[in-house]
């Protein structure tokens, strides 16, 4: 059986945001992945967490998925306390990569590739007050022809430094469930 860890990145604002959006696309995650036949393990940050025990999450997961509002353009600052908690670790522990890839013995061999997690997968579903139109169009001001992905290559980098590679929804979900609007 596969598995799935949901990382629900969601940090509660009064009159601003109440974490609703956020839970429900984690629900509907939740139950592709499981109609999917995956056994599911999540994780919500803002409830607190043991660093140890998220480390092993990722170790179990085939798949990670990070549910996350974006608020001024990033994650919320748990997430990035998670992340440096967590990776810490993982690194520490020698289970997530061994060093950054290089080696004095083979020049050749490029930074980032020193990774242990090969083989898992990782995705980011962002909840945004940001039109799909402000994306990959150079005449926007913003984003100058951006992607999502490109915006968000700061958020991907850690899993991908340690040998995760990325996927997007597209590739994985039905329409049905990508084009969900709350």
């Amino acid at each position: 059986m596969k598995k799935a860890l949901l990382i629900n990145a969601h940090q509660f604002y009064e009159g601003i945001s109440s974490g609703s959006l956020n839970k429900a696309m984690l629900d509907l995650i939740r139950e592709g992945m499981e109609k999917r036949g995956y056994e599911v393990q999540k994780t919500d940050i803002e409830q607190g967490y043991d660093v140890d025990s998220e480390v092993q999450k990722h170790l179990w997961a085939d798949i990670i998925i990070l549910q996350s509002p974006v608020y001024w353009f990033g994650t919320p600052w748990i997430y990035k306390k998670y992340v440096d908690e967590v990776f810490t670790a993982g690194m520490i522990q020698g289970s997530f990569l061994d060093g950054d890839g290089r080696t004095r013995k083979d020049p050749t061999r490029q930074y980032g590739s020193g990774g242990k997690m090969h083989g898992k997968k990782y995705m980011i579903s962002l909840t945004w007050n940001a039109p799909k139109e402000a994306f990959g169009n150079a005449d926007q001001l913003l984003f100058e022809g951006k992607t999502v992905d490109e915006v968000f290559a700061f958020n991907t980098a850690n899993y991908k430094f340690c040998g995760v590679e990325t996927f997007t929804m597209t590739n994985f979900f039905p329409l049905s469930v990508r084009d969900t609007h709350f």
